[in-house]
């Protein structure tokens, strides 16, 4: 199976083209991440998710953040250029996107969201397929997602990891 048909890859470009849910975005490829290349700090995976990150605080309005976040995410897609897991996503159409976006911060502009150039079509059917089956998020929620979700299971884990240490 090519990487990018991995379910946690499609599920990300889901989110990142279906309900614009960058906090998933990040959740479920950084375990795809630390699934396949933990550790590794220039991996395009990481980009991938830093690019989510920004966006999500650039909606949030923390300019500064997402100036930050999104110039770490393209100086990593940059310097992998031949990188597996740019074959089926446009690369240059997604830099320019990523360009065109530190700009609109660099001039305070508000949040203007943009899709993964995906350029084949079999990736781009589970893509599609995945995305209608995604429940309609309020913009308050996805804005706020990292406040407003259900944490029980995260909170969980740690304190099974707490007794376990004892």
């Amino acid at each position: 199976m090519h990487p990018l048909f991995h379910p946690l890859f499609v599920d990300y470009c889901s989110y990142f083209n279906g309900n614009e849910d960058y906090f998933e975005c990040h959740e479920v490829l950084e375990e795809y991440w630390k699934e396949i290349a933990p550790g590794e700090k220039h991996h395009p995976l990481v980009g991938y998710v830093q690019l989510a990150t920004g966006l999500y605080h650039w909606r949030r309005g923390n300019l500064l953040g997402a100036n930050r976040i999104l110039q770490k995410a393209l100086t990593i897609f940059e310097k992998n250029d031949s990188h597996l897991f740019y074959e089926y996503i446009n690369r240059e159409d997604l830099l320019e996107q990523m360009h065109i976006s530190l700009q609109r911060i660099h001039e305070a502009q508000h949040f203007v969201a943009f899709k993964l150039p995906i350029v084949k079509d079999t990736l781009q059917l589970l893509v599609s397929q995945k995305i209608t089956s995604l429940p309609p998020l309020s913009a308050h929620f996805i804005m706020n997602k990292h406040m407003l979700r259900d944490r029980s299971d995260i909170l969980a884990a740690r304190e099974s990891k707490k007794r376990s240490q004892h």
